[in-house]
């Protein structure tokens, strides 16, 4: 029977989300990979237990995550289940609609058919009663942003969410849905952007607005898919993403040029005595930034993620050499 460690909670960082009460882990984990349907039971719940045990309360999902989709909330249910039970009200669990989940015209997008329904499926695939956000994965163009907000809002008033989130919306999309939600008297209390060295302008752009609208921020993707490792710093590995036919990562964008910052960057972390992973992770949360959400195949690479929480400041030097050689 799983124990939790007793001192999880003694060097693990929260912030606050915005201007709610929710505080959140420094980091979280995401299930976007590694928690599908062929995945090692055993190696799942080392991953969440390990990262339990460090202070991470924060837990990612979203309906599609898999293969096969609906996989990772299932998986996440059994290890709710079996390992964590006795520590519900001490996690935050998170999941999302937005993109195709089943066939027809009503399993994809936002539509309130479609959300609320798939909220019902997560709840029932992860064997719980409400999840602590709720995200509207992706803006919908085709369907009125008043349905979507009247959806997020009726999650939250039948007691199946106690905050209700957005992900990939832009500034301009990110106003209207606080503006909708406000008067609806449901908050928008969190936003999920995807944010890592290499990718910086979106989060930028949207920073203001998070701030002026008091919504908290969880980044997805810090280490740029691996590129911001030591995994491509001498070629491409046969077993890497790059390699396969992922199209998250394709072996074309990995140019000289772009590695040639990627070993810059490896310098300045060696120098702080850290992994190009866990400088790359701290520098994203050195401004605003409520978490990181880390994506994990083994619970070693959680542990090193966390340890880089001691060494999280940077001077002001460092991060004038790491402006330098993100704009070459």
């Amino acid at each position: 029977m799983y124990q939790a460690n007793e001192n999880r909670y003694q060097e693990m960082i929260y912030n606050r989300c915005g201007r709610s009460g929710l505080l959140l882990s420094a980091m979280s984990l995401g299930m976007w990979h590694n928690f599908g349907s062929g995945a090692s039971y055993a190696n799942m719940a080392d991953m969440v237990t390990t990262a339990f045990d460090l202070g991470i309360t924060h837990f990612d999902l979203a309906n599609n995550y898999g293969p096969v989709p609906g996989a990772a909330e299932e998986n996440m249910g059994r290890i709710l289940r079996r390992e964590l039970s006795a520590y519900r009200d001490e996690l935050i669990i998170s999941t999302k609609a937005g993109y195709e989940m089943w066939p027809g015209p009503y399993g994809d997008h936002g539509s309130r058919k479609y959300l609320l329904a798939s909220l019902d499926q997560s709840l029932r695939r992860m064997g719980l009663e409400y999840v602590d956000i709720f995200y509207h994965h992706r803006p919908d163009p085709d369907t009125p942003m008043e349905e979507t907000a009247s959806a997020l809002d009726a999650a939250v008033r039948s007691g199946k969410a106690l905050y209700v989130g957005v992900s990939n919306y832009t500034p301009e999309q990110t106003v209207k849905m606080a503006g909708l939600l406000r008067e609806l008297g449901t908050p928008l209390t969190i936003h999920q952007p995807r944010y890592n060295m290499l990718d910086r302008e979106f989060f930028e752009e949207l920073e203001p607005t998070l701030a002026k609208e008091g919504i908290g921020s969880v980044c997805f993707c810090p280490l740029a898919q691996g590129l911001l490792t030591d995994k491509y710093l001498h070629g491409i590995p046969a077993d890497s993403r790059a390699a396969s036919s992922s199209p998250f990562l394709q072996e074309s964008r990995i140019t000289e040029t772009l590695l040639n910052k990627v070993r810059a960057l490896g310098e300045i972390a060696q120098r702080r005595g850290q992994s190009l992973a866990q400088m790359a992770t701290v520098w994203d949360l050195r401004n605003s930034l409520t978490s990181v959400i880390l994506g994990a195949s083994r619970a070693s690479q959680i542990r090193e993620n966390v340890e880089a929480l001691k060494n999280k400041d940077f001077t002001a030097e460092e991060l004038d050499e790491i402006d330098r050689i993100l704009k070459s």
